[in-house]
């Protein structure tokens, strides 16, 4: 018997501001906290909706320990106050754990197994270490055909520099552009639409043994420096290797955030009278080598087009994690892509890249871009740690 596969729609896409790591405005808050502000943020935003219709909620996680272990997905949604008959689940592809998150939730639905499923992503990179709180690899990574895993992902980007003979100075102005458009993007309001404001309690003592509360209302992006210059990044130190090119400021920043969509198959949108954003096209991921590892979307990206009969002329839009400038702009030049629709909001370099949950971050940025702007195709892609990459292709129906 062969099985019909239906459309998802993705009808809410929300997430948190980003915060840097680990001194940042949320240094002390939960990732636990901060993915169940998002996932209240879609009911609030879909009154209509029947949350015991829900089949699952799966979430990204690149660090699944610690504040953010025990299953974060099942823990937060019910803190959000979804009922106790939704389950819940945290995956891991690291820096793909959010995009992957929404490509699962929507293969639910394109088989009829589910009609409303959420997605989305949750980080706290100040309260969980890069790599975990206790790293424990095994022997047989560092043999010479597997060391590239053990590396650190600064090795791999100036690789990749070396590799695609990509310059000091291109990885520099690369970064400054970044900054400079997601300032912009913040001072014309772009991520109003998306960003759900979140509450930060700070305490501290008083007099007499009191406690002295300060409130604050977030509602931006702290990564964003609107007095960053070229002088100034081009005097920062390599940090990776001592003649190397990959600076801190030509890398993507540490951060906290979280993110959640809503995905819908086209018999629950009219049951419940959603709007879809955007509709799910496809999904697809490839493996590379390790030590090359930020050229993932080279592969990832001509996959998923093949799979969505689209082609690269076809994208309007395309949402490139900026893991390192080095790899971004090798994956441009590998691929021959308009500068012009990368990341024209600024990209990780700039906003930050909460690992487990930038997947579904930058699709949230995405499918409100596109509707914004008009535009009808978008990509949003990655590479991935220990040599993958990801890319998965929507189109816009709002």
């Amino acid at each position: 018997m062969t099985k019909i596969i239906q459309d998802a729609y993705i009808c809410a896409a929300t997430r948190t501001p980003i915060g840097k790591a680990p001194k940042g405005t949320f240094k002390h808050t939960r990732p636990d906290d901060l993915l169940a502000h998002v996932l209240k943020g879609i009911y609030e935003s879909t009154p209509s909706l029947d949350l015991n219709m829900i089949g699952d909620v799966i979430i990204g996680c690149a660090m699944p320990e610690a504040e953010q272990g025990m299953n974060v997905a099942r823990l937060a949604l019910l803190m959000a106050g979804y009922p106790h008959t939704v389950p819940g689940i945290t995956i891991n592809r690291f820096c793909s754990s959010g995009l992957q998150a929404v490509a699962m939730a929507a293969d639910k639905i394109r088989l009829g197994e589910e009609d409303l499923m959420i997605a989305g992503g949750t980080e706290s990179m100040s309260l969980i270490p890069m790599m975990g709180n206790k790293v424990v690899m095994n022997p047989g990574i560092f043999k010479e055909e597997h060391l590239a895993i053990a590396y650190g992902m600064g090795l791999t980007a100036e690789k990749v520099a070396q590799k695609w003979k990509i310059s000091r100075e291109e990885q520099d102005k690369f970064a400054l552009f970044s900054h400079k458009k997601a300032c912009n993007a913040i001072l014309e309001g772009q991520f109003s639409e998306e960003i759900k404001p979140y509450l930060v309690n700070e305490y501290s003592p008083g007099a007499s043994g009191s406690v002295v509360t300060k409130s604050l209302i977030v509602n931006w992006d702290e990564g964003p420096r609107p007095d960053s210059t070229f002088e100034a990044l081009s005097k920062l130190k390599a940090v990776f290797s001592q003649n190397g090119s990959v600076t801190a400021g030509n890398s993507s920043q540490m951060s906290d955030g979280a993110a959640a969509l809503l995905l819908a198959s086209e018999k629950a949108v009219q049951k419940f009278n959603l709007k879809p954003l955007a509709k799910f096209l496809g999904y697809a991921v490839a493996g590379v080598p390790p030590e090359i590892m930020g050229i993932g979307p080279i592969e990832a990206i001509p996959k998923v087009l093949k799979r969505t009969g689209l082609s690269l002329k076809d994208i309007d839009w395309i949402e490139l994690n900026e893991a390192f400038a080095a790899q971004a702009l090798a994956v441009m030049q590998q691929l021959d892509l308009d500068p012009s629709i990368v990341n024209p909001l600024g990209g990780a370099i700039a906003l930050g890249h909460p690992l487990g949950a930038t997947g579904a971050i930058r699709t949230a940025t995405l499918l409100h871009g596109l509707k914004r702007h008009k535009k009808k195709y978008g990509i949003v892609t990655m590479c991935i740690g220990s040599g993958m990459g990801a890319a998965a292709v929507f189109e816009n129906l709002s």
